[in-house]
Parts: structure tokens; sequence; C-alpha cells
């Protein structure tokens, strides 16, 4: 089993967190480069739908992050259009998937996937 770090381990801790708060399928916190981290679930509405990682990456760019470092996403998958969000702002930001119980089960790194990995209208959920 795959070890995280603690920096890495504290976004497994708020990823599971928002998962529990929203009662989502999934959750994803991610790091910025100044070291803030954000955390969300899935959002689910009729005019707006996100995946849990898409949800995180907004809420850090929203709130002025300029780069990521990492990304920790609890029982997503590895299509998530979050992940091309991710790289779009940050391509050698690592993304590390787990199960519900944080066992890791894949770590995608800036070898693994390009930036152009969906189109915009997919990416945004259209």
């Amino acid at each position: 089993m795959t070890e995280l770090d603690p920096e890495d381990n504290k976004l497994l801790v708020l990823a599971r967190g928002a998962m529990g708060r929203t009662g989502g399928a999934s959750g994803a916190a991610v790091r910025d480069t100044d070291g803030r981290t954000y955390a969300a679930g899935e959002v689910g509405l009729t005019a707006l739908r996100l995946t849990a990682l898409q949800s995180a990456v907004a809420a850090a760019i929203s709130s002025g992050a300029a780069g990521f470092e990492a990304a920790v996403v609890v029982c997503g998958r590895l299509s998530d259009f979050g992940v091309a969000a991710v790289r779009e702002v940050s391509p050698a930001a690592k993304i590390i998937f787990t199960d519900r119980d944080g066992a890791v089960f894949e770590i995608v790194d800036d070898s693994a996937i390009s930036v152009d990995a969906a189109p915009a209208s997919e990416v945004s959920g259209g």
C-alpha cells in the first residue's frame, strides 16, 4: 500500500470530510502553490454538475490560487474532467486517487496526462 506524505495525507482527510459532509459519492481536495487547501464534494444541481475535483479546483481558482502542487480524489475516476482542469493550471501537479478507506489506487503525475485531455465543453460539463 502506498503511504502518503503528511501534506498529501492532510488532503486525503479533507477530501474524505467533504465527501462525508455532502453525502456525495466522492470528495476531493487540492493544495495550491502557497500551501492553502480547498476541499469539495460533488455538485449535482440541475443547472450545474461538477465532480468533486472540479468543485475543489473551482473553489481554489475563485479564491485566487495561481497553481497547484497536489490533489487527492476519494472515490473518483481517472476520467474525471477535473484532471484536465488541474493540468491546465499546473501540468506538473500530482493527482492521487484513493478508495473510500484511503488506499491509493492511482497517482497521476506530470508524465501521465496531457493538458488537452478533454474538450472545453466537456470539462465544463456541457
